[in-house]
C-alpha cells in the first residue's frame, strides 16, 4: 500500500461492509471512543465520518475479538495498545487470547511460549486481517479531499447501467 492509500477516507457504510459489522456497532464504537474515525469525525448533523484503512483494520479486529468472547474492557485495552503501533508494525503482529486477556506476539517463539504456558487459546494474525481489509476496500469507494476514489463503476447505478448495456 502506498502512503496515499492510507489517506483515503471511507464513509460509515463502506467501513461497515469492509469490517463485517453493523452500522449500529460502528456508531456505538465511535460514540464511546473505542474506534474513532481518523480522517474526519462527525461534526454535527449532515456530516459524514470518514474512516481510514487503519481504523477499518482495527474495527475488523474488534469484531473478531468480540466474536471470540473477549470482554469489551479488554478489547478497549488492546485497541489503545494497537493505536500506539506504527502501521507497518501492525502487519507483523499476532494477537493471542485466552478469552480473558489479550497478548501481542511478534514472533513464532513468543506464540510458542504463550501456548506452552497454557494461556493461548486462539490467535488473530493481524497481517491476514490486513490483507482481507485491503481486498475488501479495493472494490469500494473512498474519498480524498472530497473527491471520490476507487470503486469506479461499483455503485448500484453503474451496475444497473452495465447490466442494461447502457
Amino acid at each position: 500500500m502506498s502512503q496515499t492509500d492510507f489517506e483515503i477516507g471511507y464513509r460509515g457504510a463502506t467501513a461497515c461492509a469492509a469490517a463485517g459489522i453493523t452500522y449500529r456497532q460502528l456508531d456505538y464504537w465511535a460514540r464511546t471512543a473505542l474506534v474513532e474515525p481518523s480522517i474526519r469525525s462527525a461534526g454535527g448533523s449532515g456530516t459524514q465520518r470518514l474512516y481510514g484503512f487503519r481504523d477499518i483494520l482495527v474495527l475488523k479486529i474488534v469484531k473478531r475479538l468480540l466474536d471470540a468472547g473477549v470482554s469489551l474492557q479488554n478489547i478497549r485495552t488492546a485497541v489503545e495498545h494497537l493505536r500506539g503501533r506504527g502501521v507497518t508494525e501492525l502487519e507483523r503482529i499476532t494477537l493471542m487470547s485466552d478469552g480473558a486477556s489479550i497478548y501481542e506476539c511478534a514472533s513464532a517463539d513468543e506464540m510458542y511460549d504463550l501456548v506452552q504456558g497454557g494461556q493461548g487459546v486462539f490467535g488473530i494474525a493481524v497481517g491476514k486481517v490486513w490483507h482481507e481489509v485491503e481486498g475488501s476496500l479495493s472494490n469500494l469507494q473512498g474519498e480524498v479531499n472530497g473527491q471520490v476514489v476507487g470503486g469506479e463503476n461499483n455503485d448500484e447505478l453503474s451496475q444497473r447501467r452495465a447490466r442494461k448495456g447502457a
